[in-house]
């Protein structure tokens, strides 16, 4: 009798924390409830995840009304060995709405203004 595969645990290269920073970064004047939502995650996780983020510096919750602001704090360093020495602000690029330019299409620029 073979042995049956076992189905393999979905896995991601974003951690919950990672995905959380991403989404107060691009929306400072988020509800919890809607990065929950995106995240996939429950409102309480999200609630956790934010208080680690603010007390390890990544970012800091301004109360604005009835609402929470959130700053990220770019120059906060990444907190595994592996990483270390790398600020997130990195990482935030990597997802913005408009990235910088691939490194190629930066050169042409340049000569194309040279020129």
């Amino acid at each position: 009798m073979a042995a049956e595969a076992l189905p393999r645990a979905p896995w991601t290269f974003l951690t919950s924390h990672a995905r959380v920073l991403l989404v107060l970064a691009k929306d400072p004047e988020v509800r919890l409830r809607e990065v929950a939502a995106t995240c996939v995650l429950t409102e309480r996780t999200v609630q956790t995840i934010v208080a680690d983020l603010e007390q390890e510096g990544y970012l800091t919750r301004v109360r604005t009304g009835r609402r929470n602001h959130y700053r990220i704090t770019p120059g906060a360093k990444f907190r595994h060995p592996a990483e270390a020495g790398r600020d997130i602000a990195g990482l935030l690029a990597l997802f913005e709405d408009n990235p910088p330019p691939a490194p190629a299409a930066r050169t042409a620029r340049r000569e194309a203004q040279r020129a």
